[in-house]
């Protein structure tokens, strides 16, 4: 145990590092606070991203805070992914891998159901906690044009580029009462976004090359709510055939409330010359602000779904989400309310298992999951909302590790984004996450 809890430290710590480590150029993350990390672990994105109303006994579900008291063991876990993403105009395209980590979580329950099987009780109520860290939004471009549009400069070059993102450190309690679950996320949101912009006059010469720089911090606090109501429609057949498999139905509903945050900005604009072979520079400060004080807000969203289990055979849901990013704003981007639009999405998927139970095949005993999405993107180009969708495919490979059942979710995400803007992205994302599983923690023991 006391190994399991170092590793987990261990990976903690390193997070931050791995998390910083974005490569992507996305020229859409320069509006809003960048491009949205999706809430679902690989296992949820595999089934197109949903999880409203979706519980596992073994795999975390931070969509629904609700979830948390239907685990039925500690999990930990993690997730990383490549992308292959296509950005396309009318005449030109590029081409470019990215890959990053995406989260690391750790849940648990409260009360091991060993303890139930010890003391030969039935327990109405379960209690789940969870810790979770990952990325909030990501910004992440690098861009150059030439521009023309001034004969007597001739030809001057415009760059663009940002860089960093925000994310948020989750903990997460449920509380499960017969059928109704009701769970909640206390998250506290940081990061720091750098905007460059520069102008290069290279047909004249000694001239003053333009150097813009904006960056800020950004903290706050955020939470966010989950219901869920789970009922098993056969329960008398159940109590009355020990063979007979649960079919159950899910309904969840989440709710995040509209919170504030604070930023600091830095904002300096600079005329620099170029001199001697050694390309030695000469600054001259135009404008510099440190330290100016800012605010903001982040908008509510609800969510509703439904999804129904055969036992393990399969299981299909759906999800709704709705977000009111028209009232966001953020003093440290100079973005006043509207600058946003409301977004909505909706994801439909689910799983087949052959046959949990089989000793003679592995894949009979593979989770197969399949899914697809529609969203809208709150950031508005030429007037257009940005608008993705996609399918998505994986698989849920069960192993032993120290003894327990874990899983490794392997799966794959096909989509386009932007299809009504002059910037179109086709993407292939390859998405990988492993659940550890260890049933002992909190055991009471019957023995010293």
């Amino acid at each position: 145990m006391k190994n399991k809890i170092l590793y987990i430290i261990l990976c903690v710590c390193c997070t931050f590092t791995l998390m910083a480590q974005t490569g992507d150029n996305s020229p859409y993350s320069r509006f809003g606070i960048g491009d949205l990390s999706d809430d679902a672990f690989q296992h949820l994105k595999q089934m197109g991203s949903l999880g409203n109303a979706y519980t596992d006994a073994f795999q975390i579900n931070i969509k629904n805070p609700a979830s948390y008291s239907f685990l039925r063991t500690t999990a930990f876990d993690m997730g990383i992914y490549a992308k292959n993403g296509t950005l396309k105009t009318e005449d030109q395209s590029a081409s470019q891998w990215t890959g990053n980590l995406e989260y690391l979580s750790l849940g648990f329950p409260l009360y091991n159901p060993l303890n139930q099987l010890l003391d030969r009780e039935q327990k109405d109520i379960s209690i789940g906690m969870t810790f979770t860290l990952k990325p909030y939004s990501t910004v992440s471009y690098d861009l150059y044009t030439d521009d023309t549009s001034i004969d007597s400069l001739g030809t001057f070059q415009r760059t663009y580029t940002g860089q960093g993102g925000t994310y948020k450190f989750l903990w997460g309690n449920s509380i499960k009462y017969k059928d109704f679950a009701f769970g909640a996320n206390l998250g506290y949101l940081f990061g720091k976004i750098t905007y460059n912009r520069s102008i290069d006059f290279n047909e004249i010469g000694l001239a003053r090359q333009n150097r813009f720089s904006t960056d800020y911090n950004l903290k706050g606090f955020l939470y966010d709510i989950g219901l869920i109501y789970s009922k098993v429609l056969n329960k008398k057949e159940m109590e009355d055939s020990n063979g007979s498999t649960s079919k159950t139905l899910n309904i969840g509903l989440t709710f995040n409330s509209a919170t504030s945050f604070s930023t600091e900005s830095n904002i300096q604009n600079l005329g620099v010359f170029f001199a001697g072979l050694a390309a030695s520079t000469i600054d001259t400060s135009i404008t510099s602000i440190r330290g100016q004080p800012g605010k903001g807000k982040l908008p509510g969203s609800v969510g509703l779904g439904i999804h129904y289990t055969s036992g393990e055979k399969w299981s299909i849901g759906a999800d709704y989400n709705a977000t009111s990013w028209s009232n966001y704003f953020n003093d440290g981007n100079n973005e006043t309310l509207g600058t946003l639009e409301n977004t909505n999405s909706i994801a439909i998927g689910g799983y087949v298992r052959p046959n949990y139970k089989s000793f003679t095949s592995f894949w009979k005993r593979v989770y197969y999951r399949y899914g697809a999405y529609n969203r809208s993107d709150p950031r508005l180009i030429g007037g257009e909302q940005i608008k993705s969708q996609g399918l998505t495919f994986g698989m849920g490979l069960p192993f032993i590790f120290q003894r327990k059942v874990s899983h490794a979710n392997l799966g794959i995400d096909i989509g386009r984004s932007g299809m009504n803007t002059s910037i179109q992205e086709n993407y292939f994302r390859f998405t990988l996450g492993f659940t550890f599983n260890d049933d002992e923690w909190f055991v009471k023991r019957k023995y010293n």
